[in-house]
């Protein structure tokens, strides 16, 4: 293997650890180029993790979320691609796509499952030695402590497996590791409505977090308040303030911190999910069945039920032993750091990168996928997609394809929170037995009743007395169709009084997809 980013040769596959979205790209790119490949996959199946969230509707449409050089190789087989513009649920990826993909002959004998890795380094040199360590082959441990040699790595096993911790530090909070205690923390984005429901159903949850995931998770708790008397919600966040979480309009640096913005709001506004802002998590114990949340400042949450919907981080203890330079914030390249930042971007400003941005000291490995932005949450799979493609080509030794980065990410479309969550209003008006045109009647008839109402609930309220609809089931709808009142005009009241004074947020298009 020769060069920084190299072209490989010589008998030992490149290894792609991981068989997700990212990883399979990778493995179909590879097999275009004509390079032997191994994937080795965590899980007993493709898209193993993404399973996981299969509940979860993504908000970028099918053609966002396929890979060109796994399209090719699916049509080549017969398979029919999903409607380009219809949002897909996690579980949708995985059986419409995923597996599909890992299942054809030209991949299925190279992908390995029940294989985690728990290290990798080079064949007779640790990371100290410097003579003729390009030149020497990966070798990649799996738990079973079976070493499997490679030419090259490609590191597409994701963040889903390491959280960040409930603890304001960036440290677990004091208690939040002790077993008996653990059971009643669950991770984001548990499956509410469906799988996990006896868990929350007539007890009562906190959420801690202010991203996407415990927006989602908010909305689906609040569906399920209305369904299970004895349900209540509190919404635990770290910050003095939701604005950032609501968003900031034009100001808002990151569109899709706002994209939940109304919705959201209108749960705290209507009682139905009590909020309680600056509450920095120091101590977790559990208390019988109880677990009891302690701030820095003294005050105390009792819950049922903690959800952490606090983010992921990458985990780079497997590659310990390859030199690896990290941006020092985010934990990814130094030179992707910039163009992800997400106190600049979100997912649909951030720039095409490959190859060059990616690569690390150790010449051939490369960490890609969600793994590669660190803590940044604006990654979306088209990225990932594109970076794999620069790689491969790169070993491929095509420099002019690896060097030749695009990416189509238009800010309405890939990152739009409004497309997601109007088929998230879809899927809640099929749940409570509604025709599939009240959400619309809805949603015009509270626009009618504003001016006059003053705020999203109340106008809300005026609307399903008007339809015939139970209140309470109108302002889930309405949370969930937040953003669109946004389309009323920046005086709604007709009385010269801004938006912000009528209790409405403001929100913007970007975003929503990324965390």
């Amino acid at each position: 293997m020769a060069g920084q980013a190299g072209r490989v040769d010589g008998p030992h596959p490149v290894v792609v650890i991981g068989a997700g979205p990212v990883g399979l790209a990778a493995a179909a790119h590879l097999h275009e180029r004509g390079l032997p490949f191994t994937v080795l996959e965590a899980g007993p199946s493709a898209g193993a993790a993404v399973a996981e969230w299969g509940h979860v509707r993504l908000f970028s449409p099918w053609r966002y979320n396929i890979d060109h050089a796994a399209r090719r190789l699916l049509e080549a087989a017969g398979w029919a691609a999903p409607d380009p513009e219809t949002l897909p649920t996690g579980a949708d990826l995985v059986e419409a796509y995923l597996r599909p993909l890992a299942t054809l002959p030209q991949l299925a004998p190279h992908v390995r499952y029940d294989a985690p890795v728990t290290a990798i380094g080079r064949v007779g040199v640790d990371r100290v030695t410097t003579a003729g360590r390009e030149n020497t082959p990966f070798v990649v441990r799996l738990a079973t402590g079976q070493d499997v040699l490679a030419s090259a790595v490609i590191d597409a096993s994701g963040t889903w497996r390491t959280p960040n911790v409930l603890g304001a530090t960036g440290l677990p909070a004091h208690g939040e590791t002790d077993p008996q205690t653990a059971m009643l923390i669950e991770g984001a984005l548990p499956d509410v409505l469906g799988a996990d429901r006896d868990r929350f159903a007539g007890r009562h949850t906190v959420v801690v977090g202010a991203g996407h995931s415990a927006a989602n998770t908010l909305l689906a708790l609040a569906e399920l308040a209305e369904q299970e008397p004895g349900t209540t919600i509190t919404w635990g966040t770290r910050g003095g303030s939701i604005d950032r979480a609501l968003g900031g309009g034009d100001a808002d640096a990151l569109p899709g911190r706002g994209a939940l913005g109304t919705g959201i709001k209108l749960l705290v506004d209507s009682g139905r999910v009590q909020l309680v802002t600056g509450f920095a998590v120091h101590t977790v114990a559990a208390a019988g069945r109880h677990a009891e949340l302690t701030a820095a400042d003294g005050r105390i949450l009792t819950a049922d039920r903690i959800i952490a919907a606090t983010g992921f981080r990458p985990d780079h203890t497997i590659a310990a032993e390859l030199r690896l330079d990290l941006d020092p914030v985010l934990g990814c390249t130094r030179t992707l750091a910039p163009l992800i930042d997400p106190n600049e971007h979100s997912c649909g400003t951030v720039r095409p990168h490959g190859v060059d941005e990616l690569t690390q000291p150790e010449s051939g490995y490369f960490a890609v996928g969600m793994k590669s932005y660190g803590r940044a949450p604006t990654f979306l799979m088209a990225t990932g997609y594109e970076q794999v493609r620069s790689i491969t080509a790169a070993f491929a030794g095509d420099w002019t394809a690896a060097h030749d980065v695009q990416l189509d990410l238009p800010e309405t479309g890939v990152c739009s929170a409004t497309r997601g969550y109007a088929a998230m209003l879809d899927d809640a008006a099929a749940r409570y037995g509604l025709a599939p045109d009240t959400p619309g009647q809805l949603i015009s008839a509270a626009l009618r009743h504003l001016p006059l109402a003053g705020t999203v609930a109340a106008a809300t309220r005026a609307a399903a007395a008007e339809l015939g609809l139970d209140p309470d089931v109108a302002l889930q709808l309405a949370a969930l169709a937040g953003d669109q009142f946004d389309t009323v005009d920046q005086d709604p009241a007709g009385d010269g009084r801004p938006r912000a004074e009528l209790g409405l947020v403001t929100v913007s298009s970007g975003g929503g997809c990324c965390g």
